[in-house]
């Protein structure tokens, strides 16, 4: 199977069994869900969604985030991955929220970019899933299972490489989608020391199932 069918089979399949992909970070609007995101970096979902509730009732808009000191904000996300980085990446966020962009999260990835604690994967996330823009954010598990399932190169060393892979090749209206799809697919499925190809749908076109399993 060449490259173009096998991302024919997975648009296909996942098109068919998960139409509507969603994240699993809990959010109300685009403001939350940057913060969850920036909080998500090296964490869990599950994690998360178990801080974001406290936090965002005492901080519910950019304004008050802005306000807050590090010692203010800091307890209410001591159990996430690096807090001392994440509580000053939220209240600079924050301001830079209020005084650059109107409160308002932006849409494009060059302005996300520009954010404190916002990196390119972070900016993509953003901008697919609140703004429906072509934008493939790449994790750990994207890297993974697209590598493992020969969607993109074993050669590609960089998320911006396989960002650049999938987007070739993926047709644009799927991208969003295709971002969640390969997440949830990694997250559940194709782990990253076991992976569960007994109940894997995709061993038909999958490169590591070829060459590992029935070798």
């Amino acid at each position: 199977m060449n490259k173009k069918e096998r991302f024919q089979a997975f648009t296909q399949y996942f098109a068919e069994t998960k139409p509507e992909p969603q994240t699993e970070l809990s959010y109300r609007n685009p403001f939350e869900l940057l913060v969850a995101v920036i909080l998500s970096a090296q964490c869990t979902d599950k994690r998360v969604n178990m801080v974001t509730p406290a936090l965002f009732q005492s901080f519910p808009t950019p304004e008050l985030l802005a306000q807050a000191t590090f010692d203010e904000l800091f307890p209410f996300i001591k159990s996430i991955s690096y807090p001392n980085n994440k509580t000053k990446h939220l209240i600079g966020m924050a301001n830079m929220l209020v005084n650059d962009f109107g409160s308002e999260v932006p849409e494009t990835v060059e302005q996300l970019q520009k954010l404190p604690g916002v990196g390119r994967k972070t900016a993509n996330v953003i901008s697919s899933v609140i703004f429906n823009q072509p934008a493939m954010a790449v994790d750990t598990h994207v890297f993974r299972v697209s590598k493992r399932l020969g969607l993109v190169t074993l050669s590609a060393k960089t998320p911006l490489e396989v960002e650049k892979q999938l987007v070739r090749h993926i047709p644009e209206e799927y991208i969003a989608k295709a971002h969640h799809w390969l997440i949830l697919h990694g997250r559940y499925v194709c782990l990253a020391r076991t992976p569960q190809c007994s109940k894997c749908e995709l061993t038909h076109f999958c490169r590591y199932y070829e060459k590992n399993i029935t070798t």
